[in-house]
């Protein structure tokens, strides 16, 4: 029997070490092959892939919430609706998320997010 947490759980505790701005934390909860998909931007791979994406855009906040509404899990996947708030310039800023994550044996190989362009482009100030 596996010792690893459920999938559900390893997503809320990689959820949670982005609220606690421990992105470094976050990735040892992914494996080294992870697909980390967002939808309207493209696709990276690897722990570096996601550092890189992730990390340059989480920088400049002040703050992290990811607000989980709804999540479900069945097998090793794990859908939630959630909103990402970030703190920049003393103002927080929300994105309407969908995401999907595959687990197996404890740590994220997929993990792709659906939203629309429109508020991620006003909140870097491209729209």
């Amino acid at each position: 029997m596996s010792s690893a947490p459920s999938p559900a759980a390893t997503v809320d505790a990689f959820i949670a070490a982005i609220c606690a701005d421990d992105l470094e934390r976050a990735l040892t909860m992914v494996s080294d092959d992870v697909v980390y998909d967002n939808v309207p931007v493209g696709a990276v791979e690897g722990p570096d892939g996601i550092r890189q994406v992730l990390g340059g855009f989480l920088a400049p906040a002040t703050g992290i919430d990811w607000v989980v509404h709804r999540q479900v899990a069945e097998g090793g996947t794990v859908m939630n609706e959630r909103t990402d708030r970030f703190e920049m310039g003393g103002t927080w800023h929300e994105l309407p998320v969908m995401g999907v994550f595959e687990v197996a044996d404890g740590r994220i190989t997929l993990w792709r997010d659906y939203f629309d362009m429109a508020p991620l482009q006003a909140l870097l100030g491209g729209g």
